[in-house]
Formats: C-alpha cells, structure tokens, sequence
C-alpha cells in the first residue's frame, strides 16, 4: 500500500489485516508508520529504484497518493503515477486500486481534478487489472477538505452571514471515510471489480453551500450563506488559509474545485459488494469527534 500513513490508507490497513490479508507497506519514512503489523519498505515514488522492493511477492496494490500540498503538484503526481505503473508491471502485481476524485473530463475540471484523472490515465496504461473508485468530499477527521471546513465553522458566531463565490452553489456528493474504507477492502475481495471503474458517494447530494450549512448546524451555528458573483475562489482561499492555518497550497486547489460538479454518474458497486451508506449528519458528527 501506498499512502499507509495518510488520511485513507491509515483507516484501510486495520480493515484489511482484520480481513486476514498480509500487508506491505511503502512509506518515505519508516518511523512513521504505526499501524498494524506489516512489511514496512522505505522509499520515494518521485524515486524511481528506491521502492520497487515493495513489490516483492505482492499480488494487488493500492495506490492512495496526491501530491496536493505541493505547488507543482501536477508534475508531482504524473512522475509518481508513472514510476508505480512501470514497478506494477514489472513485478507482475495482478491488479492495483486507485482511489481518484470525481467530474466528467468533459467540464473545465479543476487543476487538482485533472491531475487525479490523469493519474488514473498513467495508471491504466500498466500490466495489470486497475479498479478505480472514485469519490468526491470525503467526511472524516485528518481530511484536507473536511478539516479546513471544520476549523472554519467552529470559530463562527452563533449566527452567522458567509459571502462565497456563486460557486458555492454546485452541487457535490460526500462519503464517509467509514465507507470509503468499506468500499476500498471490498473491491479486493471482489473478482468481478476488477478491471472497471465506479463512481461513489454518501446518500445525499446537495451543495457545498448546504454542507456548510450542515457543518454548521453539528456545532450549534445558524450559517447564512450568500452568493456574491464578483467573490473569487483565489480570494477566499487565501482568506480561509489565513483563518484556519491550513497552508494556501492545500486550501486553492480545494477551492479552485467549488466550480465542478462531483456526483455520482457511474454507480453500479453497489451490485457487487454490500457497503453500509452513513449518513451525512453521522459522518459529520463522527468526524467532528475525531472517528
């Protein structure tokens, strides 16, 4: 596994040993990892010849990085994606999983959303069987989206009046990390998975003005979101960067986002393998206490 100490990897490690797998894990820094017991490689994917050991005997991988915190992250992520295919392939692992973002490749995607597509496009060019899951906000403590959000609306006033870009209006999809982790050790156990891609998501759809709105309402807040067509993304992302201290670079390409339509389009898992949907309040309530 890739991104073992992550927001997503850290949560899927204990499903998949629960579940009796054997573990590799791939980290930059050994020391950190603190999960259950595994094979820990050391080593870098923008390192090509530093971690192809991982793959000694492995026979599925999962691939769980993003290089969203880096200014060129872009390039970041495509020599990633393109050093994990070619090691895949080369060990003859028989399938890796992905987890990439949602948005058609039709609509002007985000910087931060074409980067999760191309990833998956470099990533299905390898010898092997991919399955992508692809989500949009995910609900859960550590994670980037859900944390700049929550800090931001624990500090509001009782009542409160937030000028947003008209943006704010696009509806989106948001899963649980809970399900999100259910989904991600199904689809191992599950043949038919293989090869294929499938779009996931929470029970609710709304807008990003409405989870505000929910967030809000888990804290005992009354938020009034209004719509001003000259507010843009740029602006408020600095703004929020300076509000919650999560750094700009994490906080513009989330931003940046708000314009792109993340719902589910091409479903279908659900006929394959038996996930429980949580819904969005106990998603929000459960990561407001740190689960």
């Amino acid at each position: 596994m890739t991104g073992a100490t992550g927001f997503v990897g850290g949560r899927l490690l204990p499903a998949l040993a629960a579940a009796g797998h054997d573990l590799t894990v791939l980290t930059r820094d050994a020391d950190r990892y603190d999960g259950p017991p595994a094979r820990v490689v050391e080593g870098d994917l923008l390192d090509a010849g530093s971690f192809e050991a991982a793959f000694e005997g492995c026979e599925a991988a999962y691939y769980l990085v993003h290089s969203m915190d880096a200014t060129d992250f872009v390039a970041r992520d495509r020599r990633a994606a393109r050093n994990f295919a070619r090691a895949a392939s080369a060990a003859d692992c028989s399938r890796v999983i992905y987890l990439g973002g949602l948005g058609r490749d039709s609509d002007a995607l985000s910087p931060h959303l074409r980067s999760r597509h191309e990833v998956e496009r470099l990533l299905a060019a390898g010898d092997y069987d991919l399955t992508v899951l692809r989500a949009a906000v995910i609900v859960g403590a550590g994670g980037a989206s859900f944390e700049m959000v929550r800090r931001f609306v624990a500090h509001l006033p009782r009542v409160f009046v937030l000028p947003l870009p008209t943006a704010a209006r696009t509806n989106c999809q948001p899963i649980a990390i809970d399900d999100v982790v259910g989904y991600l050790a199904a689809v191992l156990d599950a043949p038919d998975t293989r090869g294929r891609s499938f779009d996931i998501g929470g029970p609710s759809v709304l807008t990003y003005a409405d989870l505000l709105r929910h967030m809000a309402q888990a804290y005992g807040h009354r938020l009034f979101v209004a719509a001003v067509p000259w507010l843009n993304e740029r602006f408020v992302a600095h703004w929020l960067a300076l509000f919650t201290g999560i750094p700009e670079t994490v906080v513009a390409p989330l931003m940046a986002g708000l314009d792109n339509t993340v719902v589910v389009r091409n479903g279908g898992l659900d006929d394959l393998v038996s996930v429980a949907h949580t819904p969005l309040d106990a998603a929000i309530e459960r990561a407001i206490a740190g689960e």
